[in-house]
Parts: structure tokens; sequence; C-alpha cells
């Protein structure tokens, strides 16, 4: 727990609640779909047109549970690459659904869902402590689950290349994102946006982190991780680079020497542009190039 309150307050800079409230802007007040913790501040807010896209909404069947879906693809008919897009501990927002569309405008049938939905979703919540409380009581088993769900339905979809699924994820995401590559052999290629790589076990939480599974993973990965992460510290970065390349897998790890946690957070004070879009450019060549080629 501790660690994660660390990688949070570094994704925050430190600020007090009252002066990130000081400092919310108008325009990220009004945005629909962010709990009050997670508001822009900065406001560098990317907003993905939907045009040219169709977009839909939905629910997925895993564990006798509904779990809400959101999808973007090219509105031209066609076969598209799937790329599932894991989200951060503040779950199914309007960042993560504009990721989607961004990813959609790019050529891929990009899906998103809510991971909290059992316990009635994080976007009401303002207190971390309190999110936090319920982010961490959820299994990564039940995570994968639904993972898999997600993607059995990506490869019913009309317009989904069922043989080139990538998955990405931000932050916890990022987290499930390893996990999920070690678990599931439907992933081509993954994308890990700052996941921790030594995360806290609970036997009835998780019982494995990334390093425990490295040796699992096949499809070719591309990790994205901030030097000045509080939260996840290089030397952690590079032993599981380490286990990837020892297990002979394909993989890329890009440390931004200066970039804290959260850097690609573009409603977050945690965004960094220049290293955002230099990672958001190599994320989509590793996907065109092990999806599209």
């Amino acid at each position: 727990m501790e660690i994660e309150k660390d990688w949070i307050a570094n994704a925050y800079e430190g600020m007090s609640r009252r002066q990130f409230m000081a400092k919310m802007t108008a325009a990220g007040a009004a945005i629909a779909g962010f709990a009050i913790a997670s508001r822009a501040v900065a406001g560098e807010i990317i907003r993905t047109p939907a045009a040219g896209l169709k977009i839909a909404e939905g629910q997925v069947a895993s564990g006798g549970s509904q779990v809400p879906i959101y999808t973007a693809r090219p509105a031209a008919s066609g076969k598209y690459p799937v790329v599932v897009v894991i989200p951060e501990i503040w779950g199914m927002h309007e960042y993560i659904k504009d990721v989607v569309r961004r990813f959609a405008q790019r050529g891929f049938l990009a899906i998103t869902f809510e991971p909290y939905a059992r316990t009635g979703g994080v976007l009401h919540i303002e207190d971390r402590e309190a999110l936090l409380k319920v982010v961490n009581a959820v299994p990564d088993a039940q995570v994968m689950a639904d993972l898999d769900a997600i993607v059995a339905h990506a490869k019913k979809h009309e317009s989904a290349r069922a043989d080139r699924i990538g998955v990405t994820g931000f932050c916890r995401g990022g987290l499930y994102t390893m996990l999920f590559s070690a678990h599931s052999a439907a992933v081509a290629a993954a994308v890990v946006w700052y996941g921790q790589i030594k995360p806290a076990k609970n036997p009835a939480v998780r019982s494995v982190g990334p390093l425990d599974v490295a040796g699992k993973i096949q499809a070719p990965l591309l990790g994205l991780f901030g030097g000045a992460d509080a939260g996840i510290p290089v030397a952690d970065v590079r032993e599981f680079e380490a286990a990837l390349k020892a297990a002979g897998r394909t993989a890329e790890i890009v440390i931004y020497e200066h970039a804290p946690h959260a850097f690609h957070a573009d409603y977050r004070p945690s965004y960094r542009e220049n290293e955002a879009k230099d990672a958001w450019a190599r994320c989509l060549a590793w996907f065109d190039r092990y999806l599209k080629g």
C-alpha cells in the first residue's frame, strides 16, 4: 500500500487535495466521467473526435457479472487488429475512452472496460485512501477472467482480425498487461505503461507479479517507464527486462529519465508532453509492426 501512495503522490507531484482542487481548471471540472481526484489541472487534456469512427458501449458477461465496455473502430467497413486498453486505478473514465478513440483513429478496433463495476465503480470516490481500498481488493484472477471474456468478445466482432490481439495498459493497467500477456496465448503484442514490477502480494488478491511470470510472456513486449517514478524503481524495471531477455523474449524497455509516474496522463499534472508524444509514437509503431504486419 505504501508504494502505491508513493506513485499516486508522484503523479500529483506532492500536491495536497486542497492545492489540487484550487488549481483545477474549469475545463477539467466540466468533463463528465472523472472522479474529483483525477480531474485535469494543467489544461492539457487531449480530446480525440469521434468523426470517422464507430463508437459503441455495451457489456460483456464474465463470472456471472456484466462488465461495461467501450469500443471504437474506423467507420469504414473492414477487418482491424484489436487493441485492448486496460484502465488505471481510476477506472474507465474519459481519458481512457479517449485513448481508445486514438487507437481507432489509427486503424485499430480498440476496446476498454470497467474493472471495478462489481463494486459500483470508482468514478464517484474522491478520497484516494477509499479508492485504493476498493481497487486493491479486486483479485487478479477476476481481472484475467474479465480480459479473457473481452478478448473472446472481440474475436467474434465482425470487424476484428481475430488473430491480431494487442493489449496495453496504464498504471495498474500496466501491471495487468504484463500478467495477462503471461496468462493468455491470444496476446500477439503488448505495450506496458509504467506498471508495477514488484506489486504487493496477498493470497486473496495476488500470488504472482511480473517478475514471477516474465518467462511465460510470449508476445513481443514494449515497456514505457519514467525514470523519476517514485513507486517503480528503475532497478526493478531493469530486473524485469533482464528476466525477459533471459527467457529469450522479444522485448524493448524505454525509460524516460526525468518523467514521473503517469507521464502520459494528459489530464493530470504528471503529464510530460515530449515524453508522452514519443512514447505514444513508439506504442503505435509497436502495434503497427506486430499487429498490422
